[in-house]
């Protein structure tokens, strides 16, 4: 098992509010930083389990799911994605790649996969198999770089249209991504903003998704952080694993290309 014992000041923090006036932002932020008690851990199981589960239709597994080194290779396969693959003719990501795997070895329909993409904080959900199996393979590149290949036309025709949509303002209150996270010293609320043209700042954040959720009590991949900020600015429900939300993440992996995955995150 990697999940490792909770320390007893983390599992406080996770168990009560914060008390404000005894303990400062700094000081909560480094309890979150203790990697040793981060709850992810037992998702990752989970997710290691269902990866190797006979499913769906055809009743079988995903180890043999190629995420471009090769099928059933997982050894810092995340660590190169988002790329482009030949059999679907197109850039994928990590969830997207997924999909097809559940769709082509194990025999789900695409709208069967979507019926329960994210667990649903209120209602006190455990993580979806799709969370789960998309934490358990990205930790597979655990301590390596981010490297995502930029050989193929469609690679880089894909980064360019992420950056693209990155500018683009739209929606009932005209934002687009740059409104918040293409300059320095922005926050909302106390949560500082990342600047995703500040190396340091986007490489810090890229390298610890997927991130156990404080306030949600699961871990989130980076398919939920567009589907999350694509609601925040009250726009239309982004479509997982759709070409547009697939760029939005290949623009933001490659700049944060170098920096080295510290999985599973732990965030507020």
């Amino acid at each position: 098992m990697q999940y490792k014992a909770m320390s007893l000041s983390l599992a406080l923090a996770l168990a009560a509010p914060l008390a404000w006036g005894e303990a400062s932002v700094a000081d909560y932020r480094a309890q979150l930083a203790d990697k040793d008690a981060n709850p992810g851990f037992l998702v990752i199981d989970r997710g290691e389990m269902l990866f190797k589960e006979k499913r769906g239709p055809k009743n079988a597994s995903l180890e043999k799911c190629d995420f471009g080194l090769g099928p059933g290779k997982l050894k810092g396969a995340y660590a190169q994605l988002p790329r482009y693959f030949k059999d679907t003719k197109r850039v994928q990501d990590l969830e997207s790649r997924l999909m097809t795997c559940m769709v082509t070895l194990q025999g789900y329909t695409e709208d069967e996969i979507k019926q329960k993409l994210y667990a649903d904080q209120r209602k006190n959900e455990d993580n979806t198999p799709m969370e789960a199996i998309a934490a358990y393979v990205a930790y597979q590149s655990d301590g390596m770089k981010i490297d995502p290949p930029m050989k193929h036309a469609a690679e880089k025709d894909t980064v360019k249209l992420g950056e693209a949509m990155f500018w683009r303002r739209h929606g009932p209150m005209d934002f687009s991504c740059a409104t918040c996270h293409a300059e320095e010293g922005k926050r909302v609320r106390l949560q500082s903003l990342v600047n995703v043209y500040n190396a340091k700042d986007i490489q810090a954040t890229m390298t610890t998704w997927p991130t156990y959720r404080v306030s949600h009590g699961v871990v989130r991949n980076m398919q939920h952080r567009m589907w999350d900020c694509h609601w925040q600015m009250r726009t239309p429900d982004i479509d997982y694993g759709s070409p547009a939300s697939v760029a939005l993440i290949s623009f933001l992996t490659n700049q944060a290309k170098g920096g080295i995955y510290d999985l599973p995150g732990i965030k507020r």
